[in-house]
């Protein structure tokens, strides 16, 4: 089911990356640079249908929180039938606004942050607001872990990354349909 809703969305909105979920190997594998043993506070930016936010759910302590920043109405209403857990705030926005987001929803920074959001389909200006204000929104420390589908290889990400985090890392999981290309950038 998920799959099916993955691709209509994609045939309609040019925001979504891939034809189906990211697999729960490329999950595992992404959220392994997480520390689930502390109170977290952890922002997903494009969480689609909710794979990674089932996962996170899963893992994470009673006091950590979720804030899922989804701009597709249809994920959103997918996202809020699926999540009743009082750890979670599901916002419709742009993930270039995550600064208002964190204030609106009493926050401030962020331990974690998971994108997979196709940077290479965004234009120079938005890509970069949206990395600076990434950036921005982390605690010193703090983790910016995204994953593109392999395929999206124009103007390498993790150069764009470098700008912004002293140390980034890109690693693959080719166990999972598209493969990915997953990246850790630390503040």
């Amino acid at each position: 089911m998920d799959t099916f809703v993955y691709l209509m969305n994609f045939i309609r909105d040019k925001n979504v990356a891939s034809i189906t979920p990211t697999s729960t190997v490329g999950v595992k594998r992404v959220c392994s640079k997480i520390d689930f043993s502390r109170e977290n506070l952890i922002v997903e930016y494009g969480p689609g249908t909710g794979v990674f936010s089932r996962y996170l759910l899963e893992n994470m302590g009673g006091e950590s929180r979720l804030i899922l920043i989804e701009i597709n109405k249809n994920f959103k209403t997918i996202l809020k039938k699926k999540f009743q857990d009082p750890r979670v705030m599901i916002v419709q926005e742009s993930a270039e606004n995550v600064l208002e987001t964190l204030r609106s929803c009493k926050e401030s920074e962020a331990d974690y942050i998971i994108s997979g959001i196709p940077f290479s389909f965004l234009d120079q200006d938005l890509k970069h607001r949206i990395l600076y204000n990434t950036h921005r929104a982390l605690k010193k420390g703090g983790k910016f872990l995204c994953y593109q589908t392999f395929f999206q290889a124009n103007n390498h990400l993790k150069d764009h990354l470098e700008r912004y985090f002293p140390k980034v890392q890109a690693k693959y999981e080719l166990v999972n349909i598209p493969p990915l290309r997953i990246y850790e950038a630390v503040k």
